[in-house]
């Protein structure tokens, strides 16, 4: 009888050290692709994706930016693409997007959870700058909108264009994805 494969699952490496530590080891990793890294308050964290957490990162940066693009809106994606605070944060999104213009810090971060353990995302976000936080964790999806002191849970968008997105269908269709792709890109694009 086959002998079932399991899925790479994600692992998550936290250590304590200061700035200069964690550029060292951002160096160090430049020639590892799928290597996530980040720094805030004194953790550094390293994540290697698992095969889930880039599946459900590809899926909501698929139906993002097919609703992006046929709602014709103005937009960068900015992927993983390191956003820094000199000396106080550094993160990698799972998927982060410039709605309009492209910016240093993007409008919008999106994070797949799938290892516990992990730092503080919304306050490693908070650090940057970053207007909007979306968090994908246990097949639910949470947003967050930047307020002058902190996050604050919000139940649609608040970046331009990004308002008209029928969060409920998009969360549907993500899960969907899982078991039926195809009937899932179907499904997303009869609402938009």
């Amino acid at each position: 009888m086959p002998q079932a494969t399991q899925k790479p699952i994600d692992q998550c490496i936290l250590l304590q050290g200061s700035w200069e530590k964690f550029k060292l080891i951002q160096q160090a990793s430049e020639d590892s692709p799928g290597i996530r890294l980040a720094y805030y308050d004194g953790t550094i964290e390293i994540l290697m994706p698992g095969e889930d957490h880039e599946f459900f990162a590809h899926m909501i940066g698929f139906f993002l930016t097919n609703f992006l693009v046929r709602q014709g809106i103005r937009f960068k994606p900015t992927g993983a693409k390191t956003q820094e605070k000199q000396g106080e944060a550094s993160a990698q999104a799972d998927q982060s997007y410039c709605i309009g213009e492209s910016k240093p810090i993007p409008d919008l971060a999106i994070e797949v959870i799938f290892s516990s353990g992990g730092m503080n995302k919304l306050a490693r976000y908070k650090a940057l700058g970053v207007p909007e936080v979306w968090l994908w964790e246990d097949g639910s999806l949470k947003l967050y909108h930047l307020r002058a002191e902190d996050y604050e849970s919000i139940d649609r968008s608040e970046l331009p264009g990004l308002n008209q997105l029928d969060v409920d269908r998009f969360k549907r269709c993500i899960l969907m994805a899982e078991t039926d792709i195809a009937a899932a890109v179907q499904e997303f694009e009869v609402g938009i």
